[in-house]
């Protein structure tokens, strides 16, 4: 992109138009052409708060300055190698992340969190000798084979048959629960008895996030997590939890898992591993990567085990272990949390403030004859006008929520000032 091309330059928008395929709705009209911190600048110098730390990622902000480095660093002496060499940053980063996870020290690292999950659920089903794949009926895991047929979000329809043996139930939604007066347990235990109805026997694996972030910003109950897990024993099938979003700190945690004492049997990281950079793990037990290593498991792609990718994600460990951000989004999340419920006591539209740390949901109603999707779509784009990225998934697919995340890194007065902006962008769209 050419720094030079201003934000509404319609010379550079044909240009986007003319070359570019849409992957998923319609480009934002904010042209970065840099970014530093929370702060996204056009060439003109305008700036957007980033409320949504990139796409989900960028947890200590935008060009970070030990970020910087290390890519420089690293990217001069060693970045991409033949996928069976390995390196020091690879295995420097796989015992980090044991370290940081005991029950779980056999990691490979790959680029996505889609990849993550596609050798996670290819994994389950290798070590198992399964093929039946459960999922939430509002989750995303990914855009390719295994783990978009677990995704159930968007993007089901018009592909053709997805991979058999997927299926899903419903993640509960106190909010808006699908049957009132049943309890979340009695949800599971009927969610399972149909399963079981269903499956031919060969389950082999349950993927999860713990806050379902595109879901909605659903974040499971106390206790749901060790309840799943015990269904899952039951059956012979593995537990795969999805911490792209929730992972290294985001929820007041280094992991959302932690909170239930749970651990899983496959751990998959994305996102927030590599804060914006291309960076993903999958982390499993000693005893699923020994029968993984009998049965030959193959997952061999291009920049696996990477090293460049490697370096930055040992410095991204480091950096919130050493400045605690894990506890500091704790801290900050409660006061955007204060935030947002400000917001909810001024504004009827406002129905629903959820999420744990710094991922939080604003989840609207529909009144003064508007829906809840039409009331996000405008307030996203009135926010956007007055200086704050503030959604990733549009109202019309995330049922009326946006999904807020900022940096770790942010400071309180950006918190204040996205409330503040957040404030303004609400009471403009109900004029309007």
């Amino acid at each position: 992109m050419d720094d030079a091309v201003p934000q509404q330059d319609a010379a550079f928008w044909t240009r986007a138009n003319r070359h570019l395929l849409r992957y998923g709705g319609e480009f934002v009209p904010f042209v970065p052409a840099r970014a530093e911190g929370a702060f996204l600048y056009d060439a003109a110098g305008r700036r957007v708060l980033d409320f949504t730390s990139g796409q989900m990622s960028a947890i200590l902000g935008h060009s970070h300055p030990e970020i910087v480095a290390t890519l420089r660093a690293q990217a001069g002496v060693l970045d991409h190698l033949f996928s069976s060499m390995v390196s020091a940053p690879v295995v420097d980063l796989a015992e980090a992340l044991a370290g940081l996870v005991p029950e779980l020290p056999k990691t490979m690292l790959l680029s996505t969190g889609g990849e993550a999950n596609e050798a996670a659920i290819r994994l389950a089903k290798l070590v198992t000798g399964r093929w039946e794949v459960v999922a939430f009926a509002q989750s995303w895991h990914g855009m390719t084979g295994g783990a978009a047929a677990a995704t159930y979000k968007a993007g089901r329809r018009g592909i053709g048959p997805l991979a058999p043996g997927s299926f899903a139930i419903p993640a509960p939604n106190a909010y808006r629960p699908r049957f009132q007066g049943v309890s979340w347990q009695q949800e599971l235990d009927d969610s399972f008895e149909l399963l079981d109805k269903q499956s031919t026997g060969n389950l082999a694996a349950f993927i999860a996030e713990p806050i379902l972030s595109s879901g909605g910003v659903l974040d499971l109950p106390l206790g749901y997590l060790a309840a799943l897990k015990a269904k899952c024993a039951e059956r012979g099938m593995l537990l795969i939890l999805d911490e792209a979003q929730t992972g290294i700190g985001r929820t007041g945690r280094m992991f959302a898992f932690e909170r239930d004492g749970v651990v899983p049997d496959i751990l998959t990281l994305s996102k927030t591993l590599g804060a914006g950079l291309p960076l993903s793990a999958v982390m499993t037990s000693d005893a699923i990567a020994a029968v993984a290593d009998e049965r030959e498991f193959l997952f061999y792609t291009t920049h696996v085990n990477d090293p460049l990718p490697a370096a930055v994600g040992v410095k991204v460990l480091e950096i919130v272990l050493r400045d605690r951000l894990a506890e500091r989004a704790g801290g900050l999340g409660a006061r955007l949390a204060a935030g947002l419920r400000g917001l909810q006591q001024r504004h009827e539209c406002v129905g629903d403030v959820r999420g744990r740390g710094l991922l939080l949901g604003l989840e609207f109603t529909g009144t003064g004859g508007r829906t809840a999707a039409d009331i996000s779509d405008r307030v996203t784009d009135l926010a956007l006008d007055l200086g704050l990225s503030a959604n990733i998934v549009r109202g019309g697919a995330a049922g009326g929520t946006m999904r807020i995340a900022p940096p770790l890194t942010v400071s309180e007065a950006e918190i204040d000032l996205g409330v503040e902006l957040l404030d303004a962008a609400i009471s403009g769209a109900m004029r309007g």
